[in-house]
């Protein structure tokens, strides 16, 4: 009885400081910075898609083709137990539309037969390459050249696995002769001109452009020949379908209005131009984080900050990059748990940054985006799906009122889903139908309720392992290779 009596008494309280007028407002305030944060990036998002498509009349692109002083592309890629798709992924990397370019495949001591399917498809033999260890990673075995002139750009590296992307990365990066390199995923199916696109993004900017990224979507169920991308189509998949309508969302909106701003955060592990020089300076890939894309970009910009250089890192709004995304819950939450555990991982370790003024927008605008946005998003998620259930039990009035701030939230969001699809169709035209393009935009409408709540359980989950110190995994991500047009 008394315990009854106690909880009685603990939740008057709670309901006279919390269950008020004071938390619907508090929770309307925090609904309305939202969607004026998520307005301002729309509004800027636009603009810089309008820009990237002026500067697009003045295309370089041709002459860059042709051009022999032409910058130098390294395009660098990991290859770990590919071999469902590593022969057409090579032969579309070698047939990029690009003057000067070097293909570097770094087998990471693949269990499967990836190397062997190489050297037979490439006529590979092994080469006495001299090269210097400027960062250092898993000792290299073997490397590879073709005896074919056919593949005269290709070079294949055989190393002892180094536990995840960055060392592989970080080994082709000791040996590659370029200036400029390309990190790639080795699933990836490029836009033939993507280089020419890229590097054209870089001499086109008046400060030293130290990154570049481009728009990714999904692979799955599109036509396949040969490495090149026949024909375009919308995933059946439904996983694959929520992943695509969040892609084309991040990167048509959210992504370009902080390239616009230079204060871009990330540039997708899955397809990123660098000047070497900047990366090397800085020690290259952290092989230790898990999320070592966004971990390079925070270390790029706190290096340029600190040592006073001015540079911009640019997004591109145009789909450059094809990529096979998970379509299995197993493989899809040990991917953005590992995403969950990287963010965490930079956030402490660059928590010296936040609000510094010696680090410009890293301080004031990338790190605390980062930090309220990404990183506490599932915490405050949580807390009002809690909030929501308390309130059907013991307050139905205050349910409904926080019911109405969770309704305007969503329409928002499903709004801003059927702005960037539509935006992206209207400018691109990836998808021929308009049928398709309602297809994809029509997910919007279970997001909330099935995608959702699997990005809150991961990040919660990612951030649990992390701060216990469960071991770092990288995992494997099975590939089920591309459709192909028989």
């Amino acid at each position: 009885m008394m315990l009854i009596n106690y909880i009685n008494s603990l939740y008057s309280l709670f309901e006279k400081v919390f269950l008020s007028s004071v938390f619907i407002g508090f929770a309307t305030s925090i609904a309305v910075v939202l969607f004026l944060t998520l307005l301002i990036i729309n509004v800027v998002s636009y603009m810089a898609i309008r820009r990237f498509l002026f500067i697009r009349k003045f295309n370089q692109g041709l002459k860059l083709s042709v051009m022999n002083d032409a910058p130098g592309i390294s395009i660098i890629t990991g290859a770990y137990n590919e071999s469902v798709t590593i022969i057409d992924n090579v032969h579309s990397l070698l047939s990029l539309n690009y003057h000067k370019f070097e293909l570097i495949v770094v087998n990471d001591g693949s269990k499967d037969d990836t190397l062997e399917k190489m050297i037979a498809e490439f006529d590979l033999v092994e080469s006495h390459y001299i090269f210097e260890t400027v960062i250092p990673s898993e000792p290299i075995k073997k490397i590879f050249r073709s005896r074919d002139l056919a593949y005269k750009s290709l070079v294949v590296i055989d190393k002892i696995n180094g536990g995840g992307k960055a060392d592989a990365i970080n080994a082709g990066l000791n040996i590659s002769k370029y200036d400029y390199f390309l990190n790639i995923d080795v699933d990836c199916i490029l836009d033939f001109d993507a280089l020419n696109i890229m590097m054209e993004v870089v001499l086109n900017e008046k400060k030293r452009c130290i990154g570049v990224g481009a728009t990714l979507r999904m692979s799955n169920n599109s036509i396949v020949k040969r490495g090149t991308l026949e024909e375009i189509r919308a995933p059946k998949n439904m996983l694959v379908r929520f992943q695509e309508l969040e892609y084309i969302r991040s990167f048509i909106l959210g992504k370009m209005a902080w390239s616009h701003l230079n204060a871009l955060p990330n540039i997708s592990g899955g397809l990123g131009l660098f000047d070497k020089e900047i990366v090397l300076n800085i020690g290259g890939y952290d092989n230790h984080s898990l999320g070592e894309d966004m971990d390079l970009v925070f270390r790029l910009v706190v290096y340029m900050q600190e040592t006073k250089q001015e540079y911009c890192i640019r997004s591109i709004p145009q789909t450059l990059c094809w990529t096979e995304g998970p379509d299995t819950l197993k493989i899809f939450v040990r991917q953005r748990v590992r995403w969950a555990r990287g963010l965490f991982q930079i956030l402490k370790k660059n928590r010296r940054v936040l609000f510094n003024p010696k680090y410009g927008k890293m301080g004031f605008i990338i790190y605390p985006y980062n930090l309220l946005f990404e990183f506490m998003s599932p915490f405050i998620e949580l807390a009002g799906i809690m909030m929501l259930i308390l309130f059907f039990f013991m307050n139905k009035a205050l349910l409904i009122g926080l019911l109405m701030i969770t309704f305007a939230v969503i329409t928002f969001y499903i709004a801003l889903s059927f702005i960037s699809v539509f935006l992206d169709r209207k400018i691109f035209n990836y998808y021929k139908s308009g049928t398709t393009t309602l297809g994809i935009s029509a997910m919007a409408f279970l997001e909330p309720f099935l995608y959702h709540p699997l990005i809150i359980y991961c990040g919660l989950k990612g951030y649990f392992e992390e701060f216990i110190g469960k071991k770092k995994i990288w995992g494997e991500m099975p590939r089920k290779g591309f459709t192909k047009n028989n």
